[in-house]
């Protein structure tokens, strides 16, 4: 197999272009897709107004299926990243995230009080968004939040941080209550939350019960979502994010 694999951006008034991508060889494949064409974008060889290949292109140009490829595109245009137009195409948004992100991650590596006031937000955005799930969750996300309790199950017993899979469930959550906008919000800051997770993940785990007292957190509130139930949801995510903020202020 090649190292890399190339393939054809369409842009809207221009010609075409070679794009530069890597075959997918990693468990989270759609993660993957996501980086890299946010890579592409970031690099400028994907422009604003860029038409993305199909969805059929994209899956055989990286080596992956057409439902990793469709979990990516949905992620991308949940970020903003681009917009589907039915009929038209897949497009590149001229509107970027970095202006709000970049800084807040920086803010997090430099004060712990920003760590505090993200797990704050969080708890006003995803308790409600959890409440939401339990009543809008469709059976293929409610089967992608048990693949994610089994992986966390994996997780806790080969030790392991386990930070990306729980951006993965907090993601997922957020797809499943169906609401746009606090789609986007929770990708726009999805960068941000994993470096948070990934510092506060090394402080929390310096007590050895946490990791299994974490697990049972995120165990309890993909329950009470596969249950349907919204206030067993919203009381879940609550005393998670509460936990997690109450350890950090003990450090």
């Amino acid at each position: 197999m090649k190292k890399h694999e190339y393939i054809t951006g369409k842009p809207g008034p221009g010609g075409e272009k070679g794009l530069k991508l890597k075959p997918i060889r990693t468990r989270k494949i759609y993660e993957e897709i996501v980086n890299q064409i946010k890579e592409l974008i970031g690099e400028g060889n994907l422009k604003p107004g860029d038409r993305l290949p199909s969805e059929r292109e994209l899956a055989e140009r990286l080596h992956v299926s057409r439902a990793s490829v469709r979990e990516a595109l949905s992620a991308l245009a949940a970020m903003g990243v681009i917009t589907i137009r039915p009929g038209e195409g897949t497009f590149v948004q001229a509107v970027r995230n970095g202006a709000i992100v970049e800084p807040l991650a920086m803010a997090l590596l430099m004060d712990r009080q920003a760590t505090l006031d993200l797990l704050e937000a969080r708890e006003i955005l995803e308790t409600e968004t959890a409440a939401l799930a339990a009543r809008r969750a469709c059976p293929e996300e409610m089967e992608k939040l048990e693949e994610i309790i089994k992986e966390m199950e994996v997780e806790l017993e080969e030790g392991r941080l386990g930070e990306e899979t729980d951006v993965r469930f907090h993601l997922t959550i957020a797809e499943a209550a169906h609401n746009s906008v606090l789609s986007r919000l929770m990708y726009t800051v999805s960068d941000t939350i994993r470096q948070a997770l990934r510092s506060s993940r090394q402080r929390l785990y310096q007590t050895p019960e946490n990791a299994e007292k974490l697990y049972l957190q995120h165990k309890a509130i993909y329950e009470a979502i596969i249950s349907r139930d919204a206030r067993g949801a919203r009381r879940a995510m609550a005393d998670h994010l509460k936990f997690v903020a109450r350890e950090l202020k003990k450090g």
